[in-house]
C-alpha cells in the first residue's frame, strides 16, 4: 500500500495506517520553533484532515458544534459552520461531542456528530447535504470516523443497542445501503478497506468480540474472526493479507484473570427478590453487578434492570481477552480457526492503534512504554520507556521520513528514530493537552492541541 505524500484525507491518513511518504520533517519543534503557523481553534478530539489546499476539523464551544475549514498554507480560518445540536446523546469522558474525524475527497468534506448525524460541505463551507442519524446509546458516546470508498462514505454506528452501518454517496447524499448489526454493542473503531485479488472491495470493522468484513458495494458480511476484546477502539493496520489489531476492554479481560459468571437462571435464584426475571442494582449477585459503574455498563437499554440478553453479554464481556492479534484477512464465513497468526497478551493500550512502518510493528502504552515487534512472529524486539514523555496516551502514532511521532495527553511529542532498536531523538513539549492524532502531508506535521492547531515543518520542504 502506497502512502499519499500531499494529502491526509481521513482519520490516520491513507487507509488508517498512520504512514506518509513525506520527507524533510523536523525533529525539533514547538510553539516558537519550526512552527510554520498556529491557529486558535475550539475544543475537540477530531484529528485534522488535509486536502490540496484546505484543512478540515470539527469542534465545540459550550453547546455549539462546528465544522471548520482552514487555509492549508497559512492556517487562516476560512469558514466556521455551526451544526444543528437538537439533542445531547449519552457521553462520558474522555470522549466529547466532536470526536469523529472528517473525511474528504478534496471537493467535499463529510463530518459526523453523534448529536446530529452526517453533514457534507464543499471546500468553501457551503452545505451540500445532511442526514440526521440517532439518537445513539453507547457507553462513552460515538467514536468511529467515516471513511471514503469509491465515492461512497461509509460509517459504522456501534452502540449498546441497534447498531448499524451506512453507506452514502459523497456527491449527492443518497443512501446506497444501510444494514442493521443487532449483535454488536458499543465500539469506537474506524474501519479500513481491503480488496482481495479477484474480489470486490471490503470494509473491515473491529466489533465487540470479533472482526468482520463487509462488501463495500452491498453491506453484506463476507467473513469474520472471533476473539477480539469486548470493546474496540483502535484502528486495524493492514499489510497485504495480514492485519494487526489491539483491543482492551476491562482489567478482568487480561489473560488468566477472566471472571467466570454464573448463568442467568442461577443469578435469578440468588438475587431476583421481586420475581420479575430481571436483576436491579439492589439485586446484584456479585461484586460487579452490585457496583454502579459496572452495572451501568451492563445495562444496555438503561432501564435499571439486567435481562437475560444483557446478562449473556455481561458473561461474554467477562470472558473476552485483551491483546494484540495478527490476523490473516479474507475468506468466507467464520475464519477464526485458521486466521489468527499470533497473539501478544500482555498489557495493550485502550485507545492508540498500532503502527507498521518499514517492516517493524510498534505499540505505545500508557506510561510511555513503547514496544517494537517483528510483525511476522509477534516477537518483541525492544520495550522501553519514552524517556521525557512518561505519560498517558490517547492519540495514535504516525510515521514518515524515517521517524515516528508519539503525542502524549499532556502535549509532549516524542520523535523517535524508526527501527526495531528504536531510539528517542527528541521530546517536544507543546504546553497544551493533546488527544487528537497528528496528520502528516507535504513535509508538514499538523498537531491539534486542546486550544490550537499547529503546523510544524522545516523551511520550504
Amino acid at each position: 500500500m502506497k502512502a499519499v505524500a500531499q494529502e491526509w484525507t481521513q482519520f490516520r491518513g491513507p487507509n488508517g495506517a498512520g504512514v506518509s511518504a513525506s520527507t524533510n520533517l523536523p525533529v525539533e519543534f514547538g510553539p516558537e520553533k519550526n512552527c510554520v503557523w498556529k491557529t486558535p481553534i475550539p475544543a475537540g478530539h477530531s484529528s485534522p484532515v488535509v486536502s490540496k489546499d484546505r484543512i478540515f476539523l470539527t469542534g465545540f464551544e459550550g453547546e455549539k458544534l462546528f465544522t471548520l475549514g482552514l487555509d492549508r498554507k497559512s492556517g487562516r480560518l476560512l469558514w466556521k459552520r455551526e451544526v444543528p445540536h437538537s439533542r445531547s446523546d449519552r457521553l462520558q469522558k474522555p470522549n466529547n461531542p466532536a470526536s469523529p474525524t472528517p473525511v474528504t475527497d478534496g471537493k467535499t468534506v463529510v463530518v459526523f456528530f453523534q448529536d446530529y448525524g452526517l453533514l457534507a460541505y464543499d471546500q468553501d463551507g457551503h452545505e451540500r447535504w445532511r442526514i440526521p442519524l440517532g439518537p445513539f446509546n453507547s457507553a462513552y458516546g460515538m467514536g468511529a470516523s467515516p471513511i471514503l470508498v469509491s465515492g461512497t462514505v461509509i460509517l459504522p454506528c456501534d452502540q449498546d443497542q441497534n447498531s448499524f452501518m451506512i453507506a452514502v454517496e459523497i456527491r449527492t447524499g443518497r443512501i446506497r445501503w444501510k444494514i442493521d448489526r443487532p449483535g454488536i454493542i458499543s465500539g469506537y473503531s474506524t474501519p479500513v478497506v481491503y480488496t482481495p485479488k479477484g474480489g470486490g472491495t471490503q470494509v473491515i470493522v473491529p466489533e465487540s468480540f470479533q472482526l468482520s468484513a463487509y462488501s463495500a458495494k452491498t453491506g453484506d458480511r463476507i467473513w469474520y474472526v472471533r476473539g477480539l476484546a469486548c470493546e474496540m477502539k483502535s484502528v486495524p493496520v493492514l499489510a497485504e493479507d495480514t492485519l494487526f489489531i489491539n483491543g482492551w476492554g476491562w482489567g478482568e479481560n487480561q489473560p488468566g484473570k477472566q471472571v467466570k459468571v454464573m448463568s442467568f437462571e442461577d443469578a435469578l435464584k440468588q438475587g431476583d427478590a421481586d420475581h420479575d426475571r430481571k436483576l436491579s442494582l439492589a439485586e446484584g449477585v456479585d461484586e460487579r453487578t452490585r457496583k454502579e459503574s459496572y452495572f451501568e455498563a451492563f445495562d444496555l437499554n438503561r432501564d435499571g434492570k439486567l435481562d437475560a440478553k444483557e446478562w449473556d453479554i455481561y458473561r461474554a464481556q467477562m470472558s473476552a481477552e485483551n491483546g494484540l492479534l495478527s490476523i490473516k484477512v479474507g475468506g468466507q464465513g467464520d475464519t477464526t480457526a485458521k486466521a489468527i497468526r499470533w497473539k501478544y497478551q500482555r498489557t495493550v493500550p485502550q485507545v492508540p492503534s498500532t503502527l507498521l512502518y518499514q517492516g517493524v510493528l510498534y505499540m505505545v502504552n500508557d506510561g510511555g512504554l513503547l514496544l517494537s515487534f517483528k510483525p511476522e512472529t509477534g516477537e518483541v524486539i525492544k520495550h522501553d520507556r519514552l524517556v521525557g514523555a512518561i505519560d498517558n496516551y490517547l492519540a495514535s502514532p504516525v510515521a514518515a521520513d524515517g521517524k515516528l511521532y508519539f503525542v502524549s495527553q499532556s502535549g509532549k511529542v516524542s520523535v523517535v528514530k524508526a527501527g526495531g532498536e528504536w531510539s528517542v531523538l527528541k521530546v517536544n513539549p507543546l504546553d497544551d493537552p493533546c488527544t487528537a492524532t497528528p496528520a502528516i502531508a507535504g513535509g508538514r506535521i499538523y498537531i491539534r492541541s486542546q486550544n490550537t492547531l499547529f503546523c510544524f515543518g522545516m523551511r520550504e520542504p
